[in-house]
């Protein structure tokens, strides 16, 4: 089979590979298509691991970084109950570091990675799954602890995870659904998806700075990872900010903060009932995963697709092998 590998970083290669052999509950995978993770692409071309601190072998795993796939199922291994030959299944979470990715003709899976998915819907509505139970899984830790209903709801950062996160926030039935970025082309998107306001946080003044006042923020979630864009958040949410964005530098918390009690929300544990309520919201048609897709490309043209992230002249690019 033909598959993309890092043989070493910022050196990704469409290489022969042998077919994957199946272990006890895995499946064989036919990839239809994988969607790109702007922030492991841009990683690995720098030789660097999304997550701080952890050092990275190279090569790296055939068909890494890709984590967000859809495809059918082409053989069964020992012991597999969940599937059968010929179903239609995506990636509901990432394997490890240390798995093969789907950035490849065929990738082995466990079949508890899986999830079924519709024969109706499109690859582009299907293959960031994976990144939609990321997101849900912030919703999730949300609302054990304030209901988004009928609230005013930020979004800091609109990359694939912040259009995402809008969505929900909307299929969650906040009353308004405010989002930020300084991207005048992600702005636009937003408001096509729903979001009733959009705003460049670099303006001056372009949202009250007081969080104790009427027209602040109940609850936010940043999708940047950045300190300024979450410290903004802070500044203007009167009850809770979640951090979905990989959070990489420290967040100064002080007494405005303390007092009145903001809620400063980490990441939490990932879950099958996440990805099952997130393709629940995708068939429902309150998740839309195809207008993050920017561009469709072959694998074989990996480097022109993370040429357009490193651009910013696409938010996720579609990978047919």
């Amino acid at each position: 089979m033909k598959a993309l590998q890092y043989l070493a970083p910022g050196k990704p290669e469409w290489v022969d590979a042998p077919v994957p052999k199946l272990k006890e509950g895995e499946v064989l995978l036919q990839v239809e298509a994988a969607a790109t993770c702007p922030h492991w692409e841009l990683h690995f071309m720098a030789g660097e691991s999304i997550v701080p601190g952890m050092m990275m072998r190279w090569p790296q795993p055939v068909g890494k970084p890709g984590h967000e796939g859809v495809g059918r199922v082409a053989a069964l291994g020992p012991g597999v109950t969940a599937f059968g030959e010929g179903d239609r299944v995506a990636l509901w979470r990432d394997q490890g570091l240390e798995h093969e990715g789907c950035f490849a003709e065929y990738v082995q899976a466990h079949e508890s990675n899986l999830i079924q998915v519709p024969d109706h819907l499109e690859a582009a509505k299907l293959a960031s799954l994976e990144l939609a139970m990321c997101v849900q899984s912030s919703f999730d830790q949300i609302l054990r602890i304030f209901p988004i209903e009928d609230k005013r709801f930020g979004v800091s950062g609109l990359g694939p995870g912040g259009l995402v996160a809008l969505q929900l926030a909307k299929a969650n039935k906040a009353r308004e659904v405010v989002v930020f970025d300084p991207v005048e082309q992600r702005r636009e998107l937003a408001i096509q998806l729903g979001a009733d306001r959009a705003l460049d946080p670099l303006e001056a003044d372009c949202f009250p700075h007081d969080r104790f006042s009427s027209e602040a923020m109940d609850l936010s979630i940043d999708c940047t990872g950045l300190s300024p864009a979450v410290e903004f958040l802070m500044d203007r949410t009167r009850d809770l900010v979640a951090l979905f964005g990989v959070l990489r530098e420290e967040v100064r918390f002080g007494f405005k903060h303390w007092c009145d009690a903001l809620h400063l929300l980490g990441y939490g544990p990932q879950t099958r009932e996440a990805a099952e309520a997130a393709l629940a919201h995708v068939e429902a048609g309150q998740l839309d995963l195809s207008p993050l897709i920017s561009q469709t490309l072959p694998m074989s043209d990996y480097l022109e697709g993370v040429s357009l992230l490193q651009k910013k002249q696409a938010i996720k690019v579609l990978f047919i092998p």
